[in-house]
């Protein structure tokens, strides 16, 4: 890993996602691209004419004052000793996040979010929705503010059917920058039945031929796959949920529903999609 972006409004969210992403960075000899999205309102800035003398000066004024506002936020003392770059961006926030993580060659984006009335309150709203449903790199979505980041248990929760192994290979390189312990978790409920036997063979077929370093297989009995991965994440006091998503309805397809749209709502852990 090598180039973190964090996508940043200034809110306190945008701060506890900057400062996971410095401990990353530390911990990986990365770079943070820090990028502020200056949607501005209608007939103030046309992009296309940017140099119009009718639109420039109330352009600047904003453009000026985003300045300022990341002089300050780079003066946060969690950056100390990490290179960081700023930008700011006349561009609607989705597709400049995503643009931006094409340029600049991202390996991980992080993301802030409220947390608590799901996606849509998430750091640019709607938009970073869009991004994990359409990042080709993973997206860290951070929802409360962690003193001291750090990965020693991680959950990986999937169906494990062979379509989603694509990630499988960048899940195993996320575990292994941390050192940390890889729980494979699939869960049992009573719609979505299988015998342990059936859901044990998935899993070694799905891990079959990798080298997982430390690692548990574990099959989880619950009321619903949300339920089950949120009680045994706290039963084994992980650190970070892993999840795949399919990039066709953002995190709803993970499963069945919306259950990776109610896991990153409700979920107080961090969670990291990979886009399979």
């Amino acid at each position: 890993m090598k180039n973190i972006l964090v996508p940043v409004d200034f809110s306190n969210q945008a701060k506890y996602a900057a400062k996971v992403a410095s401990d990353i960075a530390k911990l990986t000899n990365s770079k943070i691209f820090l990028l502020h999205m200056l949607e501005l309102p209608t007939g103030v800035v046309d992009p296309s004419n940017f140099g119009n003398s009718s639109n420039t000066p109330t352009t600047l004024l904003f453009l000026k004052r985003a300045h300022e506002k990341f002089e300050d936020f780079k003066k946060l003392p969690f950056f100390e000793g990490i290179e960081v770059e700023d930008s700011v961006q006349f561009h609607k926030a989705y597709d400049g996040i995503i643009d931006e993580s094409k340029k600049q060659n991202i390996d991980l984006i992080v993301m802030g979010s409220k947390g608590t009335s799901g996606l849509e309150e998430m750091l640019v709203g709607s938009n970073t929705e869009k991004v994990v449903r359409n990042s080709d790199v993973p997206v860290l979505v951070i929802k409360q503010e962690v003193d001291n980041f750090k990965i020693e248990n991680i959950v990986f929760a999937s169906n494990f059917h062979q379509k989603s192994k694509t990630t499988f290979q960048k899940i195993l390189d996320f575990s292994s920058l941390f050192n940390a312990r890889l729980h494979l978790l699939k869960i049992n409920t009573i719609h979505n039945f299988e015998t342990t036997k059936e859901s044990s063979d998935a899993i070694r077929n799905y891990i079959n031929g990798y080298d997982l370093g430390e690692y548990t297989l574990n099959i989880y009995n619950d009321v619903s796959i949300e339920a089950g991965i949120l009680n045994f994440a706290t039963v084994i006091d992980a650190d970070v949920i892993l999840l795949n998503t399919s990039g066709r309805r953002g995190l709803a397809h993970l499963f069945t529903g919306s259950i990776g749209e109610d896991l990153a709502n409700h979920a107080k852990l961090p969670v990291v999609t990979f886009k399979v």
